[in-house]
């Protein structure tokens, strides 16, 4: 049986994986930083995807809180992507102090949402979803895709 709190957990350290390869190839001017920096677009926003379209109402359907923590993390998730929108601009510009400054505010904002996220909730979620994770990690797998 899978463990939805594992599973997400990983995909964060993906994710934060795939930000410090982007940074490096926009600070070493890499030819592939602008893929670098689709890359990690890309794989943040299907984790957004997964927690919005298939993790997040299954636990409000589950526990009735619909006005809770999950709608903190979505008006993050939705910083977050204000975020990645001036960084396309900035990385397009090739402004690289701009860029490094978005990106620097991106991923403190990162951290603090991915460990309220771990600690908290993706706790509850297993606590209430646990029973049905191989279901719910494949429907969100399927979203991401």
């Amino acid at each position: 049986m899978s463990n939805i709190k594992d599973y997400m957990t990983q995909d964060h350290r993906d994710c934060d994986e795939i930000f410090s390869q982007m940074e490096e190839a926009v600070a070493n001017k890499s030819d592939d930083a602008i893929s670098k920096f689709e890359e990690f677009y890309d794989a943040l926003t299907n984790h957004f995807k997964m927690e919005e379209m298939v993790l997040f109402p299954q636990f409000e359907q589950k526990t009735g809180m619909i006005q809770g923590p999950t709608q903190v993390m979505v008006m993050e998730h939705e910083q977050m992507r204000g975020l990645l929108s001036q960084m396309v601009e900035a990385i397009g510009a090739k402004d690289d102090d701009k860029f490094f400054g978005l990106s620097e505010t991106l991923m403190i904002l990162m951290q603090q949402h991915n460990m309220k996220e771990e600690q908290m909730l993706y706790t509850m979620i297993q606590q209430h979803l646990g029973s049905d994770a191989d279901h719910i990690i494949t429907q969100m797998r399927t979203v991401a895709q």
